[in-house]
């Protein structure tokens, strides 16, 4: 068996056509590993995510080596990680490669794209850099464009934010800076025919020689270092072997995507894109700074957790697992302490951050003149801290205002710990809060003008 991570680089049917294997989309952090506990015999890494998603780890292709595995990389990400790992074994190939190895190339944004998604074959959205390098070179030696204009020309191409880098982009920026405009006319009539796809190039030649090497049979890759087994890198492999493998994952995308359309439609992606940013956070922090997890933490995290749902009884908690398709509740758990145990840590800063935050979103005026509006109107009529009897209601009804009219949920059955998750000290100061806010709308509701 063999893997290949690939995406906007080369087509799956472009792929398919030089090696039989199995062709996996983009890697991103952990997938690298969890390839190899299938233990094929080759890994082929072309495409990577980076920069919003966390990259394929060095130490998942090393480790991928010492288990055995044949590892090559082209093109790409593949490209970065054999130039940084080829002295430790791992079989680069192709122009990009070459270059990153002998110190020409440097920087990641020079294999950089920005693509469609999975549904539309990860279709490039813009040019890398490697790829305009390329072109123009042979742009160069074809006479279309002169030297000095081929070094102007790299220079405005890499001066471009990649996600913005392509021709068009390339052409006009040039005009703008005086590049000859014949010069730039016949180099817009050859492009269609002469630019060069360095990446593409780079990733068939790698599939080819995979084909060729690997047909020999040459037995299990081995190695000459150690590998070094730190926390950190424990705790990864422990979280990568959680998700689902390579060939389950593929079935995964389609579900994935059209959850996030679902979010997306209804309005709810910005908060639960803020929730997944936090527990995103919160797992990296915990693998940096190598925090274990004590089973009585996990108890309690877990107990809190339920009394804050109402999910008291064991069948209610049984139902909602099975509702939510938490299939590994140990991981589950775990990720909720880790971000429980940020939030603490960054409780300080909230504060400081929050009016930027709600400025972000368009909420902030609109709650700061509220808030003012409430003070004042409190203030006049001396009911900064209102008792019980100013809301006129019992306390039972109080709480049955707030939560089923005011809320739309049920009254919790453990109001105090409710009161704890939402940041209050306790019950009494929930309540209070409550009070202050039932007499605001009562006097509110004085100062709105009726009609007959």
């Amino acid at each position: 068996m063999i893997y290949v991570f690939v995406g906007p680089t080369l087509s799956e049917e472009e792929a398919r056509a030089e090696l039989d294997a199995v062709f996996l989309p983009p890697a991103a952090q952990g997938d690298v590993y969890r390839a190899a506990c299938e233990h094929p015999e080759a890994i082929g890494l072309i495409d990577g995510y980076f920069e919003r998603t966390p990259a394929v780890w060095h130490k998942e292709l090393l480790w991928a080596m010492a288990e055995g595995i044949h590892v090559y990389g082209s093109a790409s990400m593949g490209a970065l990680r054999a130039a940084e790992l080829a002295p430790f074994g791992m079989r680069g190939v192709g122009a990009t490669f070459e270059a990153f190895l002998h110190g020409d190339l440097e920087d990641d944004d020079e294999v950089a794209v920005v693509h469609a998604p999975a549904e539309e074959d990860y279709r490039p959205l813009s040019e890398a850099m490697v790829n305009i390098r390329a072109t123009l070179a042979s742009a160069a030696r074809s006479g279309v464009i002169r030297l000095p204009t081929r070094a102007t020309l790299e220079r405005i191409a890499k001066g471009l934010y990649y996600p913005e880098r392509c021709y068009p982009a390339l052409l006009t920026q040039a005009a703008r800076e005086g590049v000859p405009a014949v010069e730039l006319e016949r180099l817009r009539a050859w492009l269609p025919r002469g630019r060069i796809n360095q990446k593409r190039e780079d990733a068939l030649i790698m599939l080819r020689g995979m084909r060729e090497e690997l047909a020999s049979h040459p037995g299990p890759k081995k190695v000459t270092y150690s590998l070094s087994r730190t926390d950190a890198w424990e705790e990864a492999r422990r979280r990568s072997e959680q998700l689902p493998s390579p060939s389950e994952e593929q079935g995964e995308e389609p579900l994935r995507e059209s959850l996030l359309e679902e979010l997306r439609i209804s309005g709810t992606f910005p908060r639960a894109r803020q929730g997944a940013l936090l527990r995103a956070l919160a797992v990296e922090e915990a693998v940096r700074q190598g925090h274990a997890v004590r089973e009585e933490e996990l108890s309690e995290v877990c107990d809190t957790f339920r009394r804050e749902r109402g999910l008291l009884e064991a069948e209610q908690f049984e139902s909602w697992l099975e509702e939510q398709h938490v299939e590994d509740e140990v991981s589950f758990f775990e990720t909720e302490l880790q971000v429980r145990r940020l939030e603490a840590l960054l409780e300080p800063d909230i504060a400081w951050h929050l009016p930027d935050y709600l400025r972000s979103t368009g909420e902030y005026g609109p709650l700061r003149e509220r808030v003012r509006h409430k003070e004042q109107a409190l203030a006049e009529s001396g009911q900064e801290r209102p008792d019980l009897a100013e809301t006129r209601l019992s306390e039972e009804k109080l709480w049955e205002w707030y939560f089923q009219e005011r809320l739309g949920r049920p009254v919790p059955p453990d109001i105090n710990v409710y009161a704890q998750s939402l940041g209050f000290t306790d019950e009494d100061e929930l309540r209070r809060a409550v009070q202050r806010e039932r007499c605001f709308l009562l006097r509110l509701a004085n100062e709105v003008p009726r009609s007959s």
